[in-house]
């Protein structure tokens, strides 16, 4: 039934691939993979095969590969993306030997996949269960093992109708998993217990992202000795909550680095920004232009971040944090805010984020709804010097309380 499946989604990828660009690369990048790792392959290295869905699982996966890359360098690493938004941002990531795309998991694909690199051992990382790939990994004797995973009772593993499907788990070697509930649920329901609670790896990552944090003259120009309220990975219903909060607050600046980067919605976010009294100067604008950079950002109480790979460090700039995403599909990177030592505020799509749950109950995390509880949140937060530091403080806490997931997953990997 499953490559059934996979046949028909195979079918409806190449469909797909011929409208829309990002299925697109997908599946060119899928079906040229097995070339381009054989164009640069070491026929006398040993491979650690290490899979990441997308961009976020690559993070979470980050910090084992990097500490693989240094503690064993006798092995190298090949690093595979099934999703476009995580190889075409780190196509040339320096950490990994070869990165590509994952071929589709057909019984052909994965016998093809693995006869041509032998790896010593496989890490999937978070949700990744490929039946094909994983039973031929198990029956060709190689470790597997699945990294900062977590499991909740409504996956399909756990269901009446999912218990054939299930059995894929048995393939893996170990299971490194974030909290004692996917344990629980392995050991109860399945049986399974090669399991440890390691953590979450991205807690690692996020601090070594902190220590080598870049500083940012500008950023640190503009904010000068304002308040500062920094909104990272924010979309519209995000911005239209807390601009209008700040409309008549003009000793707090903004900095706003929306998930998506295109004209359209930078010019949203100036008219809204206009429309609440705020004057907004681009990122880029100031970078590029011929004007007095002093003067650009003097006229400005509003930054607006109109490029990549900046986000990470801006956070160290703000008194209070915000993480957009929440009144979408789910909310982005809490712990980049958090590792700061900041207040974080998000919205409440956030069920399925440990993290969130968890600075929620220490007071480190804020959870609104509408502008009506955002204004509480944040009337709470900057009207009581107090209520402000024992936030700050538990947000930044907790981040260094969950570090050193990483090194209990090196310990145990058959290296």
């Amino acid at each position: 039934m499953y490559n059934i499946v996979i046949s028909f989604y195979l079918a409806g990828v190449a469909v797909a691939s011929l409208f829309d660009k990002k299925v697109r690369k997908m599946w060119r990048g899928e079906r040229h993979a097995l070339a381009d790792i054989r164009a640069k392959l070491d026929p006398d290295a040993k491979y650690v095969w290490v899979h990441a869905a997308s961009l976020g699982e690559f993070e979470q996966g980050r910090p084992v590969i990097e500490r693989i890359r240094r503690d064993h360098p006798q092995y190298k690493i090949l690093l595979t993306f099934f999703s476009p938004s995580g190889y075409e941002v780190r196509k040339h990531y320096e950490g990994a030997d070869i990165v590509c795309y994952l071929p589709l998991d057909t019984p052909r694909n994965a016998r093809r996949f693995l006869r041509t690199i032998h790896p010593v051992c496989a890490l999937f990382i978070k949700y990744e269960f490929w039946y094909n790939y994983l039973h031929i990994l198990k029956h060709r004797n190689v470790p597997t093992y699945s990294v900062s995973s977590i499991f909740r009772p409504e996956q399909v593993f756990f269901k009446w109708y999912g218990r054939r499907y299930a059995k894929v788990l048995n393939c893996f070697t170990h299971f490194f998993v974030q909290n004692e509930r996917s344990r629980k649920l392995l050991g109860e329901h399945l049986g399974l217990d090669n399991v440890s609670v390691t953590g979450d790896t991205r807690f690692d990552r996020v601090l070594d992202i902190a220590k080598a944090a870049k500083q940012l003259p500008l950023v640190e120009k503009f904010a000068g000795d304002a308040k500062v309220f920094v909104a990272g990975s924010s979309w519209q219903p995000d911005e239209e909550i807390f601009i209008p909060y700040f409309a008549s607050r003009t000793d707090w600046k903004l900095v706003i680095a929306p998930h998506v980067i295109g004209e359209d919605h930078l010019a949203q976010i100036e008219l809204l920004l206009q429309d609440n009294g705020r004057k907004a100067v681009r990122y880029t604008s100031i970078e590029n232009g011929q004007e007095s950079k002093d003067a650009m950002l003097k006229d400005a109480d509003t930054l607006i971040i109109d490029c990549f790979g900046l986000l990470s460090s801006i956070y160290r700039y703000a008194d209070v944090t915000y993480v957009g995403g929440g009144f979408g599909a789910g909310i982005h990177n809490l712990l980049e805010a958090a590792v700061w030592t900041k207040p974080v505020v998000f919205g409440p799509n956030n069920a399925r984020f440990q993290e969130a749950q968890d600075l929620k109950a220490s007071q480190g995390g804020w959870e609104i709804t509408d502008g009506n509880s955002f204004k509480t949140v944040m009337d709470n937060i900057i009207s009581d010097r107090k209520a402000y530091d024992m936030s700050a403080n538990a947000a930044g806490e907790y981040v260094k309380q969950k570090a050193g997931a990483t090194d209990a997953v090196l310990k145990m990997l058959n290296l």
